[in-house]
């Protein structure tokens, strides 16, 4: 699977019960989605602005593709940075859908 075809699911629903992403899961599907890191039980990636203004509309933007998808990072906000981080709490994992987020926030990017 690629960044673009992630780009085309929606997330699915989640509210437990299903197992978490395996190690080796996760780092086969990391690759497709440049620049994020696994740490911690957490994909993130830090993005970085030239301004206050651009970290914020950045910020807004994210929080437009979180309740698109009703899938919410947690997010640091700094004056010209926001790092991004996401797993699905109610697995207390990695899913499929900290994978498809991740691509769309990519794509935000260009």
């Amino acid at each position: 699977m690629s960044e673009i075809e992630l780009t085309a699911k929606t997330c699915k629903p989640c509210e437990g019960g299903v197992p978490a992403m395996t190690e080796d899961e996760i780092v086969a599907m990391l690759p497709q989605i440049g620049g994020w890191a696994y740490l911690d039980g957490h994909i993130e990636k830090a993005f970085d602005f030239n301004n206050y203004y651009q970290t914020i509309s950045f910020v807004n933007a994210v929080a437009w593709i979180a309740n698109a998808e009703g899938h919410h990072p947690n997010m640091q906000v700094d004056f010209r940075r926001c790092t991004v981080k996401y797993w699905t709490h109610a697995i207390n994992g990695m899913s499929e859908n900290d994978f498809i987020c991740a691509a769309k926030i990519n794509q935000l990017m260009g």
